[in-house]
């Protein structure tokens, strides 16, 4: 319930910032409901927000959410289920249920401790979207209240606890620096799917390597 009220209050930002980048109420929701994974959703409102397409938006976050088929790997020795339920385990496989089932001690906590976060991380996530974006309907100018800024510094918190050691600092500067070259020659949401493309290509030959 502490993980899911802190997410639920999370997506109060994220349901006022999808306002204000120019979704609407119901695909502000529906992003919630049927995407569910707070880092692409994040990235696709950027995208959208920053005038970039839906397409490029899209992909970015399509990038960034193949992280969870990783979790779905480890998660499945723990969750094997047929037919609806393993549909429903493979949409809660997020950051935060991945990280309480691999903390139990046996099988059983492991999967009582997916359902639960799961249960309650989507319940709250939810609400909070659904509060968040009819907060920001209800304004007549939501952008004046610098809710575009919201996105880069949701990552900027989100990226902030990986920077303790050399390597992923330079990955995040050099990241930094191809995304700054290529800004002014492609469209606005591109040069974050360069990066993120070229990061997991690094990723695949480092493992290789």
């Amino acid at each position: 319930m502490g993980i899911g009220i802190a997410t639920g209050a999370y997506a109060l930002s994220f349901g006022a910032i999808s306002t204000a980048a120019g979704l609407s109420l119901l695909q502000t929701c529906a992003l919630s409901v049927l995407m569910f994974t707070g880092a692409s959703q994040f990235a696709l409102v950027g995208v959208v927000g920053a005038g970039g397409s839906v397409w490029a938006g899209a992909a970015t976050a399509a990038l960034l959410g193949s992280r969870n088929a990783l979790y779905g790997v480890r998660l499945s020795s723990l969750l094997v289920r047929g037919g609806w339920r393993r549909a429903a385990a493979a949409h809660f496989v997020i950051d935060e249920t991945t990280a309480m089932a691999i903390a139990r001690d046996s099988v059983a906590e492991s999967r009582l401790a997916f359902w639960a976060t799961g249960l309650a991380v989507f319940t709250l996530w939810n609400l909070g979207t659904l509060i968040g974006a009819l907060a920001t309907h209800a304004l007549p100018d939501p952008k004046v209240l610098g809710f575009d800024a919201a996105p880069p510094a949701a990552f900027l918190a989100l990226l902030a606890p990986r920077l303790r050691s050399r390597e992923p600092m330079a990955i995040a500067l050099s990241a930094g620096v191809v995304a700054l070259v290529c800004l002014p020659f492609v469209p606005a949401g591109v040069p974050l799917l360069i990066v993120a493309v070229l990061v997991a290509i690094f990723g695949v030959l480092r493992s290789r390597g």
